[in-house]
């Protein structure tokens, strides 16, 4: 079971590795137009918080070396997309993103963190976290639909983000199976 669970890891941070990088065709358009045109920065955001808090879930519960190390690859992947997406914005998005920033990714994750670590201790720690990261997946996994407003009113699914949405996909089932073969609930409750 443990070499089962361990190749079920690995193919998860495989296609989660795919899920971080499938926005690089966005931001190459970007860079190249310098502007972020109606793309939306609120998927980036909730992946960085959500990254972030299961790094830090990977980090405090035992055996969970899977689980961090390839969120801390989506911590830095995702901190490089935002800091594009402010580089590139115009002001009024760009202080919309600021905000969400610095209120979420910043704000959001550092009370949840030292909350935790000051308050709670051992399990009731892990499962706090584990709780929130969970809850938090809801609006990471519903992030894209930030697009659909576009979409519509574009009548073009242009700024929809197609491989984000399908690597989405594929990466909650994988982690699925994997959370199912740890018994980790968390895991399984949501991603």
């Amino acid at each position: 079971m443990d070499g089962l669970l361990f190749f079920v890891g690995v193919i998860g941070n495989i296609i989660s590795v795919l899920m971080f990088l499938s926005p690089v065709k966005t931001f190459v358009r970007v860079v190249k137009s310098g502007s972020t045109e109606e793309f939306e920065s609120l998927p980036y955001i909730c992946t960085l918080l959500n990254s972030s808090l299961w790094t830090y879930y990977g980090i405090i519960k035992p055996g969970s070396y899977l689980v961090s190390t390839v969120n801390g690859f989506g911590v830095v992947v995702e901190t490089i997309y935002i800091a594009l997406f402010l580089f590139f914005a115009p002001p009024r998005k760009k202080s919309r993103t600021a905000i969400l920033l610095g209120v979420v990714d910043i704000g959001f994750f550092a009370a949840a963190v030292s909350v935790t670590y000051l308050l709670l201790h051992g399990d009731m720690r892990i499962n706090a976290i584990g709780f929130l990261s969970s809850g938090l997946n809801i609006i990471m996994y519903a992030s894209p639909l930030a697009a659909v407003k576009t979409v519509v009113t574009t009548k073009s699914v242009e700024y929809m983000p197609f491989l984000l949405s399908f690597f989405l996909f594929l990466n909650g089932g994988v982690w699925t199976f994997y959370a199912v073969l740890a018994k980790d609930w968390f895991l399984g409750l949501l991603i």
